[in-house]
């Protein structure tokens, strides 16, 4: 059963930036743009380079080993050498509180 979990103050999450939370064993990387928060798995599908540690450029995320893209609201691969995408989570805010639905 789908159900949010607490991961983070929207303060911990730097502006066009990410973080990487670990919820149940699995890394998913949060980042926050504008005032929204996006939540992917923080493993790139290239070569498994962790997305949190990435450049935001709007609404995409460059993997830091190879340049691939991913587009943070859909999880698609936009950039190559990666083709495959990525699983997106569902985001909500209450309060300060960043929460992922697993």
């Amino acid at each position: 059963m789908p159900h949010f979990v607490r991961v983070a103050q929207r303060a911990e999450i730097p502006e066009s930036g990410g973080k990487c939370v670990e919820i149940e064993g699995k890394r998913i990387a949060i980042f926050r743009v504008g005032d929204g928060f996006h939540a992917i798995d923080d493993e790139c599908t290239h070569q498994g380079a962790p997305l949190s540690e990435g450049t935001v450029e709007g609404e995409e995320v460059e993997c830091p080993w190879h340049g691939s893209r991913f587009d943070l609201r859909t999880g698609e691969a936009t950039g190559p050498p990666a083709d495959e995408p990525v699983s997106t989570y569902t985001v909500r805010v209450i309060g300060e509180d960043v929460e992922v639905e697993i």
